[in-house]
């Protein structure tokens, strides 16, 4: 390989590495700023929006991760009390899991989805924030929707391009919007990044408040199960 084909791709590997550390520095400042705003009260819903859960699916999966977690450290710790350079690893590498858990616990809580005077905005857990103002949407509907394990994304049909914000595998929620409208999701690649997008498909715990609240601001709304 040439020194100037060598270059490039290094240069490439670097970025990517880079890319890697911003977002995974993004999400720890995210897990305390989140652990912050549950013990504050403060849930990140925009003056005069209400917010919309839609943890109920993971919560008793949370939870017992966390509950795990917390009693694996003493365990650990009784069984490596006598090396302390691995006992000191050991506790500071689980004391920063079980917060990590807290902290994405505390993320479905305070980030939820809302609904207000400038549009819905999407969320899921640490990282998805995405903005859709009223004028970007057509329709709001509920349809439920399961899909298989690690269905993509994204899907591609005819000229619709719908992006899927699932909660183990389902959705109740269908956002169509006026026209091609671009979303940044988080990561890099074919369903990351910069995306173009027609729909939206999301799950709301109680579908129903959440289309009453559409219903104060948007028409035509579609309120159809199935």
């Amino acid at each position: 390989m040439s020194t100037t084909t060598r270059a490039p791709a290094e240069a490439s590997a670097w970025v990517r590495l880079g890319r890697v550390a911003k977002r995974a520095l993004a999400m720890e400042l995210a897990v305390y700023a989140s652990i912050g705003r549950f013990l504050t009260r403060r849930p990140a819903i925009p003056r005069g929006a209400v917010g919309f859960g839609y943890h109920k699916p993971v919560l008793t999966i949370l939870v017992i991760f966390i509950v795990l977690s917390a009693v694996e450290i003493p365990i650990i710790d009784l069984i490596v009390h006598r090396w302390p350079a691995v006992r000191i690893s050991m506790l500071v590498l689980g004391i920063w899991g079980l917060t990590w858990m807290l902290g994405l616990l505390c993320a479905y809580l305070v980030r939820p989805h809302t609904v207000g005077p400038e549009g819905i905005r999407v969320r899921a857990g640490l990282e998805t924030d995405l903005a859709l103002s009223w004028d970007d949407i057509a329709s709001v509907g509920r349809r439920l929707q399961v899909d298989e394990p690690k269905s993509p994304k994204i899907v591609e049909q005819d000229a619709s391009r719908t992006l899927f914000v699932r909660l183990n595998n389902e959705t109740d929620i269908e956002i169509e919007l006026e026209r091609p409208t671009t979303v940044q999701l988080p990561g890099h690649g074919e369903s990351g990044g910069a995306q173009e997008v027609t729909a939206v498909r999301i799950w709301v715990d109680d579908p129903t408040a959440f289309m009453d609240e559409v219903r104060r601001h948007l028409a035509p709304v579609r309120d159809e199960q199935g």
